[in-house]
Parts: C-alpha cells; sequence; structure tokens
C-alpha cells in the first residue's frame, strides 16, 4: 500500500471512531511532531542559548519571579 492509500486508510478510521482517547492520541503525536519540528528550525545561537538556560536552571542558579520583579522595578 502506498503512503496516500495509507493516509485515506486512516482519515477514514479517525472520521468512523467515536473514542475521544483515540483521537487524543493522534493530537499528541503531531504535537510531539511538532515540537521535534520547533528544534529543529532553530539557529545554532538560539539553541545554544536554551542549552546554556537549561544547564542553569539545572546547576540551580535561578531566581524566582518576585525577587527578579523586586529587583527591576
Amino acid at each position: 500500500m502506498d503512503i496516500q492509500a495509507e493516509k485515506i486508510q486512516l482519515a477514514k478510521l479517525l472520521l468512523e471512531t467515536e473514542n475521544p482517547k483515540i483521537i487524543e492520541a493522534i493530537k499528541k503525536i503531531f504535537n510531539r511532531d511538532k515540537a521535534i519540528n520547533f528544534w529543529d528550525e532553530l539557529s545554532p545561537e538560539q539553541k545554544s542559548e536554551i542549552e546554556k538556560a537549561s544547564m542553569e536552571i539545572e546547576n540551580g542558579e535561578v531566581i524566582d519571579y518576585e525577587t527578579f520583579m523586586k529587583k527591576y522595578r
């Protein structure tokens, strides 16, 4: 079966289902795919900044919102 025929078959199955769990599972798959694509579309600089921030969080180099706001008000 080629890819177009498989997509049509899946679309038919989706239209016929009344099971909300199946629909939610499919949504999660597509949302996860978007998240993966999002990372791939970032520039190397953006990825570096995110990774740096993640390491800062892991090392406890964070401040809470209220402390931050007091400093810059």
